[in-house]
């Protein structure tokens, strides 16, 4: 039985299960990947030389995004209750928001992603906040029985 806020919060963690999948697919298939997900030139180059630090980089994303899936998947109850649930789903929640609607800062930090690398992964950060977003808000009643 599905619970207010549930489906929105297990969308939630297929997004960010699905964007871990695919930065494990650029590690598995190379630079064609990294350029094809907009990670710029330099670290397709350096995949293509075997240089381990798009790998490093890659993999600790990845891990990220899992860790925050699997959060998810515990606000919507199919998940083990995992620690500071509430605390974790609200900093997930900023982060995919903050990523989506404030990235302008963070262009001048990576030169080599293109305009449209931008636009395309900050509209996909922002819908996922908003998709978090509500399903932590029709979630919070309930979540909120337990301590932190």
């Amino acid at each position: 039985m599905t619970t207010p806020g549930s489906t929105l919060l297990i969308l939630g963690a297929a997004c960010s299960a699905v964007a871990a999948l695919l930065h494990l697919g650029c590690i598995v298939f190379g630079g064609a990947w990294y350029r094809a997900l907009g990670a710029g030139e330099a670290m397709a180059r350096m995949a293509e030389a075997g240089r381990w630090h798009p790998t490093l980089v890659t993999l600790g994303i990845s891990s990220v995004l899992i860790v925050w899936s699997l959060y998810a998947l515990s606000g919507a109850g199919y998940f083990y209750r995992l620690p500071l649930l509430r605390t974790a789903l609200v900093a997930i929640t900023a982060i995919y928001l903050l990523r989506g609607f404030a990235f302008m800062p963070l262009m001048s930090k990576f030169p080599d992603n293109s305009l449209t690398f931008w636009i395309v992964s900050s509209t996909i950060c922002a819908l996922i906040g908003v998709i978090h977003l509500v399903g932590l808000i029709l979630a919070w009643p309930r979540l909120s029985g337990y301590a932190d």
